[in-house]
């Protein structure tokens, strides 16, 4: 089980690596899932568009990008995370950027467990699973 952390074009965002790696565990738990290996790219903006075009031809910024290599109940994949999009939707949305960092470091982890969110329905399940997984973090 590993899961990284890293950088491209940024620098290292305000989380606790080891509380954020044991929440993610048990978020994953709770999924009957088992954390393989996850790696997570924190990028800017102009990276993740580079991401979308390239591998899913979407021509617009988003906050997450998820490529999910998981097999069985073990989850795997690399997850990029723009954190210029995690600043704007947290003043856009009036949230505070460490809650919104980790609602999105959780969304990625959900997606890897199954949820989607593509459906207006799917994407209240996700939402309701991302406020359950924030209750479960401890800082």
């Amino acid at each position: 089980m590993a899961i990284i952390f890293q950088t491209e074009n940024v620098g290292f965002p305000t989380i606790k690596k080891q509380i954020t790696k044991n929440w993610i565990k048990r978020v994953a738990e709770k999924y009957n899932k088992k954390v393989g290996e996850i790696t997570y790219i924190f990028c800017d903006d102009e990276k993740i568009l580079e991401i979308n075009n390239r591998y899913l031809s979407h021509n617009f910024y988003t906050d997450i990008i998820t490529f999910d290599y998981s097999e069985g109940a073990e989850i795997s994949g690399d997850i990029f995370i723009s954190l210029d999009t995690i600043l704007s939707n947290s003043q856009k949305y009036k949230t505070v950027l460490t809650e919104e960092l980790h609602r999105v470091i959780i969304h990625g982890i959900l997606h890897l467990c199954g949820l989607k969110d593509k459906s207006d329905i799917e994407a209240k399940k996700m939402r309701k699973a991302e406020d359950e997984a924030l209750n479960l973090l401890t800082l």
